[in-house]
């Protein structure tokens, strides 16, 4: 099976599915989508990753990263293997002292991991031609209030007062704000 590479190009709370968000993964060098149903915990691993957001305390996945790097160990890819009753199946390629290991993973997780080694994400042409297509997803994101007063009073808020509330966020590990409120203070910067 010929591996295909995949760039991550969004997150997005799934209207579907209460609780749950939308990972969408693009072939590299194609139109072709494959969206992914993740927990909002791994959507937001991979959301604070993505957006070079600090939190306070380390989340799982960067102990997991700080305890490869420990070791020597090395995460080449990430490969999304199988597709099976509606469940992706994926491994975490990770390399040390020249011997390969694969590890079987959680997509979610494996991608949350592989994004903080700056890994590629590939998945087997045959999961592509199944499963991915080319129709843009019909997602709402259903905000939060505080999240929605935020945003619509963002052009009124200081840009003292939005690192004020950025650093709020941060503390309450409000990330989907947090990344709302840097993405303003970066618009006006």
């Amino acid at each position: 099976m010929q591996k295909v590479k995949l760039d991550i190009t969004g997150i997005a709370y799934s209207q579907t599915q209460s609780g749950s968000y939308v990972l969408t993964l693009v072939e590299a060098a194609g139109k072709r989508k494959l969206p992914i149903v993740i927990g909002g915990f791994e959507a937001q691993a991979i959301a604070v990753e993505l957006e070079k957001m600090v939190p306070n305390r380390p989340l799982t996945h960067d102990l997991i990263k700080t305890f490869c790097k420990s070791y020597g160990v090395n995460v080449r890819e990430i490969l999304i293997y199988k597709f099976h009753e509606g469940v992706f199946y994926s491994k975490i390629i990770c390399e040390k002292d020249n011997a390969i290991t694969e590890i079987d993973s959680r997509t979610s997780d494996a991608i949350a991991v592989g994004v903080r080694f700056n890994a590629p994400i590939f998945t087997l042409s045959s999961i592509l031609e199944e499963v991915g297509g080319t129709e843009d997803l019909d997602l709402d994101i259903d905000d939060e209030d505080d999240l929605d007063e935020v945003i619509n009073e963002m052009e009124a808020i200081s840009m003292e007062e939005l690192n004020t509330k950025l650093a709020e966020a941060l503390e309450n590990e409000d990330y989907e704000l947090a990344s709302k409120l840097r993405d303003e203070i970066n618009k006006r910067s």
